[in-house]
């Protein structure tokens, strides 16, 4: 067999003719180059389809931009604020797909099928209680609620519309966090593709419908993206059922089980509130800017909220990877991995960087028929391409972190980065006020101060961990 494929014998059993040639040893490097590459291709083959799931709600929000910023400008301030809070509620339960995959990817690494299953369906009793609760609580309280964020007059009224119209979509969402998390620790994450590519065209015919042509207005948008979310719930609920009972799972609320999953959970949500503390922080700021530069926000917000996404993909492939690794107390493997991940994001945020660039400089009119407002939304992607290659290292060694369930570090960190954060939101309210910025120069601001402090310190937190030993206990 050829030197440097995988049949080659290793270095230590190499002939002294392939280890002394040249003073190389061709069989072991080609061995490792070999393994760069089939760890490429796993966490891609990963990545791809969980990246279609993972802009499932960032997808509907950004198709009902698009939509919504043709009504008005104020329709489009509104579904700022009124997205915001669907997005913190959202994301404060993102612990039910992150923790549920690093329990269910711990448990299979370990040998444990049945009892790694049995996790991620307690999971999904959890996301359906939490769901209920919440879709309650903010129906009534959505007018207060984007009151207190700062939206007045007609874009109050348009932001609670939007509020109360998608809020009772929450349980199918939180359904769909909680089954995608079983499907990652699986590794069968093709059907979370399926159902997002799905989702969004449901969500995207609908919306055109109850828009434009029964003329429902915002309170349309929020309608049609309630529907998605609880067909998309479904979708994943039903085979994720199938499958866990097929492999003697019990389905059954499990009291015990779903608390363990809860306390699980609870430093993720500490780490989610800070960091939706801080995005909320950034909308007040904006909303405080003016109408065109809120719409503005909306319009590069809910790109950013899309991209994240497709950085995440590459988080969540390394964490169900590496989570699978220390179940199995494979720790040289596992930072094999953490390595070969965290350059993906890089890479990813690089490629992904010079597109937002471009759709910043040709795509903004498909966001506002205002040309002051699609001034602003170019400015914005702009500064947002040029960090995205910091946030896909982030974001990536992120992702492992949680695998590992480094969970109270992410909480300390992401909390001391939403500290230091705010207090810059407020001052740089202060200075726009004493000095009247302009519209161009808030937008250069808000996305500089994200982009710098919000992500350039927790890639600087995520950093000095992973140069220790401590996140694989």
């Amino acid at each position: 067999m050829p030197q440097g494929t995988t049949g080659t014998k290793g270095t230590d059993d190499a002939t002294p003719r392939q280890r002394d040639e040249a003073g190389t040893d061709f069989t072991g490097a080609g061995r490792d180059l070999d393994d760069r590459r089939r760890i490429s291709r796993q966490i891609f083959a990963l990545a791809l389809p969980t990246f279609g799931q993972l802009i499932a709600e960032p997808a509907f929000i950004l198709i009902d931009t698009a939509i919504v910023g043709h009504i008005s400008d104020a329709a489009m301030a509104g579904l700022s604020v009124g997205s915001t809070i669907i997005l913190t509620t959202v994301g404060l339960c993102v612990f039910l797909a992150y923790g549920t995959t690093s329990q269910v990817a711990h448990l299979m690494g370990a040998g444990k099928r049945r009892e790694g299953l049995e996790a991620g369906i307690d999971g999904l009793w959890l996301a359906l209680l939490i769901g209920v609760v919440i879709s309650l609580a903010l129906f009534a309280t959505a007018r207060p609620l984007c009151s207190a964020m700062g939206a007045e007059g007609v874009v109050l009224d348009n932001a609670t519309a939007y509020v109360q119209a998608i809020v009772f979509g929450l349980p199918g969402m939180l359904l769909v966090y909680a089954a995608n998390g079983i499907f990652r620790g699986l590794k069968k994450v093709r059907v979370t593709l399926i159902a997002a590519v799905l989702g969004a065209v449901a969500n995207t015919v609908l919306d055109v419908l109850f828009v434009y042509g029964l003329r429902w207005g915002i309170m349309g948008s929020g309608f049609a993206t309630l529907i998605a979310q609880w067909f998309m719930g479904l979708f994943l609920v039903v085979p994720a059922v199938l499958w866990s009972r097929a492999e003697g799972a019990s389905c059954r609320p499990r009291l015990r089980g779903i608390l363990g999953t809860a306390g699980d959970g609870i430093p993720l949500f500490i780490r989610t509130l800070a960091l939706r503390a801080a995005i909320v922080g950034t909308v007040v700021l904006a909303t405080h800017m003016g109408v065109r530069v809120l719409a503005a926000y909306q319009a590069v917000n809910s790109t950013w909220n899309f991209l994240i996404n497709m950085l995440d993909a590459v988080g969540i492939a390394g964490q169900t990877l590496v989570a699978t690794e220390l179940g199995a107390r494979n720790i040289r493997r596992a930072r094999t991995l953490t390595a070969a991940c965290a350059r993906a994001g890089f890479g990813s945020g690089i490629v992904i960087g010079l597109g937002t660039v471009a759709m910043g400089l040709l795509a903004a009119p498909l966001f506002s028929p205002t040309e002051s407002v699609q001034q602003l939304i170019t400015v914005g992607m702009v500064v947002l391409g040029v960090f995205l290659p910091l946030g896909g290292w982030m974001w990536a060694v992120d992702g492992i972190l949680i695998g590992a369930g480094d969970y109270t570090y992410l909480a300390v960190t992401c909390t001391l980065t939403a500290a230091t954060y705010l207090p810059v939101l407020l001052l740089i309210n202060m200075l726009d006020t004493r000095t009247d910025m302009g519209d161009t120069l808030r937008m250069v601001t808000l996305w500089s101060a994200i982009s710098i402090i919000f992500v350039g310190m927790r890639a600087v937190f995520n950093g000095l961990r992973i140069r220790t030993d401590a996140w694989m206990r």
